[in-house]
């Protein structure tokens, strides 16, 4: 029997990484303030923004610290209310609380985007919103966006999973006022650690970029070019904001800055596999693929699927199946200690939310990732695995009419 492929290593660093790393620690040249101008951080911002469409970039710590830094630099008061999915990673909650900020959940459907019925019942009294594009699945923006901007509720994007991501042509993170990405090792660019924002809004981004640590007047050193609507905001918030310290340095930079060239491929390839692989699922009566919104190209480097007419019992039994053969699945609301279930997400102020869609959902929803590397024949050897255990559980199932 043929070995599955580890799904778990990224693809290798570029070589012009490798000497570029190896000039700063020749060099000790490892703070993005050093250098009077062209650090490798502040590259990576000017390219990241090209890449995006966005006049503005700030590279940050991770993306926890770019979706703090947002709620910050958007003047909420303490707490303020924040509408975010029930479904997403614990770090969203949890930027919302270091944000002095309450979270507020609403339902996600069998499809893994966020219910609108019950999102416009939740946005009386809320400050802000977080849309988190959970493992890439993009939630309709056009009628989020418009149910917010009539109530001028900001959106911030976290759009840890979706770089590459488009919604009707624009790219996801640059949708809402704020949008924030992930340089994680299972994200797309990976770093290992690191996030980015972006903005179009010159005094949402001067007071994140003092807030993450540009002390005295090393906010010019963000200034790649004349910008005086960027000079003014930087000069009204000089002295008046606390510094948070979650700056990137230079090292992480020189990691990501060539890997951006390689998006657009990871995002081809990510795409075509999931398809691929999505469409043999689909065939089982036991698995059910979503499908995507008619706006959305993805990017994944996982698949996600739901398990259909499995009992808790089954759904376990089909996770250990799948291991036997080589293939983890992660579900979302069985797995042990979930940081994506909501209830477990115990340092929410108040009761555990009651959600009920939310919680059906998550309690078969699987996980599996498909990195972008992957090549048929790797793919063909997971969606067997996964066919074949499905196939063995229900069928013994069945066949002892249990």
């Amino acid at each position: 029997m043929a070995l599955t492929p580890n799904v778990y290593d990224a693809e290798p660093i570029p070589e012009a990484a490798c000497a570029e790393i190896d000039r700063m620690l020749q060099s000790g040249d490892l703070f993005r303030y050093t250098a009077p101008e062209n650090a490798p951080v502040t590259l990576l911002e000017r390219e990241f923004a090209d890449l995006l469409g966005s006049k503005y970039a700030l590279a940050v710590s991770s993306c926890s610290a770019a979706l703090f830094l947002s709620l910050k630099a958007l003047g909420l008061p303490r707490d303020a209310r924040v509408l975010i999915p029930g479904f997403t990673f614990a770090a969203v909650p949890s930027s919302v609380i270091h944000a002095d900020c309450l979270p507020v959940l609403c339902e996600v459907g069998e499809n893994y985007r966020i219910d609108l019925a019950d999102f416009v019942t939740r946005l009386d009294d809320v400050q802000a919103v977080i849309i988190s594009h959970m493992r890439g699945h993009t939630s309709d923006m056009d009628a989020i966006m418009a149910l917010c901007d009539a109530r001028g509720i900001p959106v911030i994007e976290d759009a840890a999973h979706s770089l590459g991501t488009t919604w009707n042509g624009r790219n996801i993170g640059t949708i809402g006022r704020i949008g924030c990405f992930s340089f994680q090792s299972y994200k797309l660019v990976n770093a290992g650690e690191g996030g980015i924002m972006v903005s179009d809004d010159a005094d949402l981004i001067a007071r994140a970029v003092i807030m993450s640590g540009a002390y005295e007047h090393n906010w010019a050193k963000h200034l790649s070019a004349p910008d005086t609507a960027l000079e003014a905001a930087f000069a009204r918030v000089q002295n008046q904001l606390p510094l948070y310290n979650l700056r990137l340095n230079n090292l992480s930079a020189a990691i990501i800055r060539p890997q951006l060239p390689e998006v657009a491929r990871r995002v081809r390839n990510g795409r075509a596999n999931h398809d691929y692989v999505a469409a043999r699922l689909n065939t089982s009566p036991w698995m059910q693929v979503p499908d995507k919104l008619a706006p959305e190209e993805r990017a994944p480097d996982s698949i996600q699927f739901n398990l259909v007419g499995l009992n808790d019992e089954d759904t376990r039994a089909f996770a250990d199946a799948a291991a036997a053969r080589g293939v983890k699945v992660q579900i979302f609301g069985l797995s042990t200690d979930n940081a994506r279930a909501f209830w477990n997400w115990q340092f929410l102020p108040g009761a555990t939310p009651e959600l009920p869609k939310t919680r059906s959902m998550l309690m078969r929803a699987c996980d599996t990732r498909l990195p972008a590397r992957l090549t048929r024949p790797d793919l063909d050897l997971i969606a067997e695995a996964l066919l074949q255990a499905a196939d063995e559980v229900m069928g013994s199932r069945r066949a002892y009419g249990t």
